[in-house]
């Protein structure tokens, strides 16, 4: 199939399709007499596999080996739960951060009047 049909069948753009196949992320495509790209079945499966993970805020390294994992029969499950594990403890550290900033925010938006005044907490917090 041309990169359009495999692009409509992953769900992933063709620009992105280009880029992963440049980085090394999916191998790159076979070409028909006039150039152009050819992706098989199993080519729009790596896609997407590549873009559930993507979804679930994985990075592009993670990704590589967690692609390499799938391909791989003879894989460890430890190794692929270590990965999903350690994901999950970076999410929650961001998930608290965002958290954090949240409630500085609602504290700032409590403290400011938000009338005719030009005296603003928020303005303040920022500029210190």
């Amino acid at each position: 199939m041309t990169i359009g049909d495999a692009a409509k069948a992953s769900g992933v753009n063709a620009k992105l399709i280009r880029y992963y196949e440049s980085i090394g992320l999916i191998p790159e495509a076979g070409r028909t007499a006039s150039g152009y790209r050819v992706y098989s079945d199993r080519d729009v499966n790596v896609l997407r596999f590549v873009k559930r993970a993507r979804t679930l805020g994985f990075g592009i390294e993670r990704i590589q080996k967690l692609v390499g994992l799938w391909q791989d029969r003879s894989r460890c499950s430890s190794e692929v739960k270590r990965i999903a594990l350690q994901h999950i403890d970076e999410l929650e550290a961001k998930i608290a951060e965002l958290q954090a900033m949240r409630d500085s925010l609602h504290e700032l938006a409590d403290a400011c009047h938000g009338d005719e005044r030009p005296d603003c907490p928020i303005l303040k917090d920022l500029a210190s």
